[in-house]
């Protein structure tokens, strides 16, 4: 059984631990968006379920919507945003050698 861990901005749940990958769910609430930021050790997948999330990747930035994804590249600045009424729902997948939440460099907050 998984724990829910709760931020300022939603939460998220580990769905699943690997030696390669970690499998999450985020719930980010309306009007909120996780910190600028990016790592050295993992790259990321992100699959939207429910809602439409702001994304930027480096200086690109995109819309997502309910079956679309976005491949986020190791190292690569990035944030995500929910600036609509519906909370937002993304499944979050890590790759890497090196899966740890202190692989982390924020930018903005």
């Amino acid at each position: 059984m998984t724990s829910i861990v709760l931020k300022p901005w939603g939460s998220y749940e580990v769905l699943q631990i690997a030696k390669k990958y970690t499998l999450k769910r985020l719930i980010v609430k309306s009007g909120c968006n996780l910190s600028l930021q990016n790592h050295e050790h993992r790259s990321e997948h992100w699959v939207v379920v429910q809602g439409k999330a702001e994304v930027k990747v480096n200086e690109k930035k995109s819309l997502l919507e309910a079956n679309e994804y976005i491949y986020i590249p190791l190292q690569a600045k990035h944030q995500l945003s929910n600036n609509y009424k519906e909370d937002l729902i993304v499944i979050e997948v890590w790759f890497g050698d090196i899966l740890d939440e202190n692989d982390i460099t924020r930018y903005e907050d």
